[in-house]
């Protein structure tokens, strides 16, 4: 009886694995791919921002430790390279910021617009799009386009971030002749600045206008 209970469950066996082998051989199968990509992936991620920290630095080494031409051309060339290939990452923005400063530099204040408004439109990171915004007005300003510039600040800002953009709406302010609101953002700034002292420029803003104002 028992050993025919064996054959029964053999049987039994046989006749599962013939219905539901291939079906449960292909669920390994594709579990074990599931780890073995998330792992592929995780790894040519970390490559990936490895290369492009590698690119930044050797940006940043290029435009700001000499001034030669040649240099600032390959940093250029550099903070191309990190938009193109590392799109979507804080280093093509960072890059993005680069090349408008660049830009800003060499009086191509229309590629410069352009470059800060990509950066301005970027969601993941709310501290860089004020930065590009603060800069993206100052070009405006440049371009005489100063009330297009103060309506980029719409979006509620702290700290640091609120000391620097209170500055540039006082420049903008001021260079539209609106000189007691130029006076009260200048003030904004100050009270928005954690030490003064950090920004002695911003004090002496202040202080002309106050003088003027006497």
């Amino acid at each position: 009886m028992s050993n025919q209970t064996e054959e029964e469950q053999v049987e039994r066996i046989k006749e599962v694995w013939h219905r539901h082998g291939v079906p449960v051989l292909t669920g390994v199968v594709l579990a074990l791919a599931g780890v073995f990509g998330w792992n592929g992936w995780t790894n040519y991620q970390e490559n990936k921002a490895s290369n492009a920290s590698a690119v930044y630095q050797s940006m940043l080494e290029n435009v700001l430790q000499d001034d030669s031409e040649a240099s600032r051309t390959r940093g250029a060339e550099l903070a191309e390279t990190l938009r193109k290939d590392y799109p979507g990452t804080r280093y093509a923005s960072f890059a993005a910021l680069m090349q408008a400063r660049l830009a800003v530099e060499a009086g191509d204040f229309d590629s410069a617009e352009a470059l800060l408004r990509d950066v301005a439109k970027d969601g993941d990171d709310l501290a860089l799009q004020e930065v590009a915004r603060q800069r993206l007005a100052r070009v405006l300003g440049q371009l005489e386009r100063a009330e297009e510039g103060l309506e980029l600040f719409t979006v509620p800002v702290t700290g640091e971030l609120l000391a620097g953009r209170e500055e540039v709406r006082g420049d903008l302010l001021l260079s539209l002749d609106r000189v007691a609101d130029a006076r009260q953002a200048y003030q904004a700034a100050l009270e928005a600045t954690p030490d003064p002292r950090t920004r002695p420029q911003l004090q002496l803003k202040l202080d002309d206008l106050t003088e003027e104002a006497s």
